[in-house]
C-alpha cells in the first residue's frame, strides 16, 4: 500500500510510502482518504501524525504522468477524491501534525496545509505549490488553505510563480510551525503529541472544532459553534474532572470522556 495507518499507545500514524518521491494518483489518494478515516473512527487514537516512510521526499505531489495520461474524468475524480480527503480532516476533533522531512511540492505541500500543524526538518529541501510552471492551479486546496494560513500577498506571491522555499524561509512565512533538526524531528513530533494525548482531549478536539467553525462561518456563527461546545464540555467527563481537580488542589486525570 502506498499510504498505511498505524496506532502506538493513543497517536495514530498515517505513512506515506510510494517510492521514490511519494507521488499520488487516484489510488494513492483513496487510500490516504481511507487512513483519515481509520484515524477518525479509532476511539484510541486522540492524536495523528501524518509523516513520510522516504529520507528525501516528504510528498513530491501528483505523477505528473499519470495526469498527462489522463483521462480527465479520472484527473478530477482525484482532484474531488483529495478535496474530501483532506477536508474531512478540519472536522475531525483529533489534532493533525505533518511531520514534514523532505521536499513538499505541489500536491505534496497541499497535504500538510490541510493539518492543524506542520512540523519541518531542517534542510535545503524544498517546499512549494508550483503549479503555475506546469500551467495549472494548486487544486488541492493549497489556493484557499495556503491563503488563510500565510496571507494573500505572500501565498499569492508563491503560487503565481511557483517559487519553493527553504524549511528556515517557510518558518518565517508561517508556513510551517516548527523546525527542528532532522535527528530530532520525529522525537520532537512525538513529544508533542504525546503531551496533547495525555491532555483534555475531549477539550483539546472541541477547540479545534471551534476555531475552524468561526473561519469557515465567520464571527456569529463561530460563537454560536462555541456555546454548542463548551456546553457539551460542561457535560463531559473530563469538564467535571478538570474542574474538581482544581477546587481540590490537584491534578486532573482526564480520559477523553
Amino acid at each position: 500500500m502506498a499510504v498505511s495507518f498505524s496506532v502506538e499507545g493513543a497517536i495514530g500514524t498515517i505513512t506515506l510510502d510510494k517510492p521514490p518521491a511519494n507521488s499520488y494518483d487516484l489510488e494513492y489518494i483513496q487510500e490516504l482518504a481511507a487512513a483519515v478515516e481509520a484515524a477518525a473512527g479509532d476511539d484510541a487514537v486522540k492524536v495523528v501524525l501524518v509523516r513520510s516512510a522516504s529520507e528525501k521526499f516528504f510528498c513530491a505531489g501528483a505523477d505528473i504522468k499519470a495526469f498527462q495520461a489522463g483521462p480527465h474524468d479520472r484527473n478530477m475524480a482525484m482532484i474531488e477524491s483529495s478535496h474530501r480527503a483532506l477536508s474531512s480532516i478540519a472536522q475531525i476533533p483529533k489534532i493533525f501534525i505533518a511531520e514534514i522531512n523532505g521536499h513538499a511540492l505541489g500536491g505534496g505541500l497541499e497535504i500538510p496545509l490541510a493539518c492543524d500543524f506542520r512540523f519541518a526538518a531542517e534542510g535545503e529541501y524544498r517546499l512549494g505549490t508550483p503549479e503555475a510552471t506546469l500551467g495549472l492551479l494548486p487544486g488541492n486546496g493549497g489556493t484557499q488553505r495556503m491563503t488563510r494560513l500565510i496571507g494573500r500577498s505572500h501565498a499569492l506571491d508563491l503560487m503565481i510563480t511557483g517559487r519553493t522555499v527553504t524549511p528556515a524561509e517557510a518558518l518565517e512565512l508561517g508556513l510551517v510551525d516548527r523546525v527542528f533538526p532532522a535527528a530530532e524531528l520525529h522525537e520532537q513530533t512525538l513529544d508533542y503529541a504525546g503531551k496533547l494525548a495525555a491532555g483534555a482531549t475531549k477539550a483539546i478536539g472541541n477547540i479545534k472544532l471551534a476555531v475552524n467553525g468561526g473561519i469557515d462561518d465567520g464571527l456569529e456563527g463561530g460563537l454560536a459553534l462555541e456555546r454548542e461546545l463548551v456546553e457539551e464540555l460542561f457535560q463531559s467527563g473530563d469538564g467535571q474532572e478538570g474542574l474538581a481537580a482544581f477546587a481540590e488542589k490537584r491534578q486532573p486525570v482526564f480520559t477523553g470522556a
